[in-house]
């Protein structure tokens, strides 16, 4: 059985599924609970589940995960919403310190099954600290799975996995995509949260995405396809670890590799692709692999944004600069 919903949609059922199918999930976060949260993902989920089990919580980031990590300890499932990505940072060390390291710590003796629902990315003409990419300080730390959905199937079953997780996940929500709509299937058996999915087949080069840039990359190579040019499109939705199988038999294929993302260039996610890349296919790829990004600069006005994002147009001036060498 299949519906099409919009991303927001989506991710409403797979929670709500989750909080039906096991009493220890709960969700906690600003806003989320009578207001259903600032992007409406969690829209009539406290009417439905109590507050005991979706919680408003102050304002502080830090405090939301710090009781996430005692609810994990007392064998919850806490699902907490930073409401936006330059949010997250008072919660940083919370993460990184013990969120990340705890289940290590203890010898395996607590897990830490929580979920960072983090809605990231510019797009949306957006004030400052509301727009931000801040993936790789999450993939840079070990006890960390990072992943990101980019459609709403993907969206309805990802974060069902994740809650599922006995290991803490930062979840990725492309906010630009919350509004886009798509086919949903309830019954099918969901592809594994960690493994890479190829989106769109081609032969000329390979464009390596996630979360909001796949529906730029996937509108990029539609446009290539008009002037004979053949793209294949890779959705990474799992950022840390890497779907190393799929990308590099991507890459095997078509010789050439176009990584996307909104991140800054400098050490992004990117970087740790075209190295991995250089390393195991070097006699393999007929070009180095080229890195379409955001800028290594803060986030500019939302005026301007749309200079500062990857674009379809710059998307394909580098896959002609791959297909030059």
């Amino acid at each position: 059985m299949s519906e099409t919903l919009t991303m927001a949609k989506a991710l409403n059922k797979g929670l709500r599924r989750a909080l039906q199918a096991d009493p220890k999930v709960l969700l906690a976060g600003e806003d989320i609970g009578k207001l259903g949260g600032v992007f409406r993902i969690t829209e009539g989920l406290q009417a439905e589940f109590g507050e005991n089990r979706v919680v408003d919580s102050p304002l502080a980031e830090s405090g939301i995960i710090g009781t996430a990590v005692g609810l994990c300890m007392r064998g919850y499932r806490p699902v907490v919403e930073i409401q936006f990505d330059g949010f997250v940072f008072p919660g940083f060390a919370q993460i990184v310190s013990q969120v990340a390291k705890l289940h290590m710590r203890t010898g395996g003796q607590n897990p830490m099954p929580m979920v960072i629902r983090i809605p990231f990315g510019g797009g949306i003409g957006a004030v400052e600290h509301h727009s931000e990419s801040p993936e790789a300080y999450f993939a840079h730390t070990p006890g960390l799975k990072v992943v990101s959905c980019s459609n709403p199937n993907d969206a309805y079953w990802m974060i069902q996995q994740a809650i599922q997780s006995d290991d803490p996940v930062v979840f990725l929500e492309p906010k630009r995509r919350y509004h886009g709509k798509g086919a949903v299937n309830f019954t099918a058996k969901p592809q594994p949260m960690h493994q890479a999915s190829i989106t769109r087949y081609g032969t000329d080069a390979t464009l390596l995405c996630y979360g909001p840039m796949v529906k730029t990359c996937l509108d990029a190579a539609t446009v290539a396809e008009e002037e004979g040019t053949s793209l294949e499109v890779v959705d990474l939705r799992t950022i840390s670890p890497v779907d190393w199988v799929t990308v590099t038999s991507s890459v095997r294929r078509t010789k050439r590799a176009i990584v996307v993302h909104e991140a800054p260039k400098t050490l992004g996610v990117g970087s740790e692709i075209a190295a991995k890349l250089h390393e195991d296919l070097f006699y393999v790829m007929e070009s180095p692999v080229m890195r379409v990004t955001g800028y290594d600069m803060p986030y500019p006005p939302a005026r301007v944004e749309e200079e500062y994002l990857p674009s379809v147009d710059r998307i394909l001036d580098a896959v002609d600069q791959s297909l030059a060498y």
